[in-house]
């Protein structure tokens, strides 16, 4: 299982249960940030640390690295149909998350679709614990690294790769009210896989 599969399941359930990420956190001992990023796959969480938010949620361990059935070897897709993800309040700032290999467990890439539309507040900047590549497939973003200074206008088949912990955002350039990114995430190093 990796970090994206992890992260769903604690959050499905974790909304079964009714609870807030607040109240996971107060029953966990966990800052509401700590369940945000676990929730958001933006961290790989220790056993030690899974292990307090499965006692929280009522669960044994081995609950939160269940899948039903058989890993399949392959899966087949397309951009239009990912299952739709919330990542970071991400509809707050315009944007579409759609998981492309969602129902593909055991796999060491991420590859989403991201949909961008023209937003009144600026997103905040954002470090991942992985690697990322990002393609620009429609529209134009403003991709800006480590500050609002490092700015780069994207145009369709343009990309930018990252390494791990590379503060980034992107939004829609000016004259452009949406954009859509193919966006792979590489697996943690570490990540617990079941």
């Amino acid at each position: 299982m990796n970090l994206l599969e992890l992260s769903q399941t604690i959050r499905r359930l974790r909304l079964e249960r009714r609870l807030t990420v607040e109240q996971l956190a107060q029953r966990s001992s966990f800052s509401k940030g700590f369940i945000s990023q676990v929730e958001n796959f933006r961290i790989s969480p220790s056993l030690k640390a899974l292990n307090r938010i499965a006692e929280a949620l009522g669960v044994e361990l081995k609950n939160l690295f269940e899948h039903s059935g058989k890993s399949a070897e392959y899966s087949f897709g397309t951009i239009s149909e990912g299952m739709e993800l919330q990542r970071d309040n991400s509809s707050e700032y315009g944007m579409r998350y759609l998981a492309l290999a969602g129902g593909l467990s055991g796999r060491k890439l991420d590859p989403f679709v991201v949909e961008y539309r023209k937003t009144a507040s600026p997103r905040d900047f954002l470090a991942h614990e992985t690697e990322e590549f990002f393609v620009l497939m429609s529209g134009e973003v403003n991709f800006y690294v480590y500050d609002n200074n490092t700015v780069r206008r994207l145009t369709p088949g343009e990309t930018v790769y990252l390494k791990a912990n590379v503060p980034h955002r992107a939004e829609t350039a000016s004259g452009c009210s949406e954009a859509k990114a193919l966006i792979v995430y590489s697996e943690m190093e570490g990540t617990v896989n079941g």
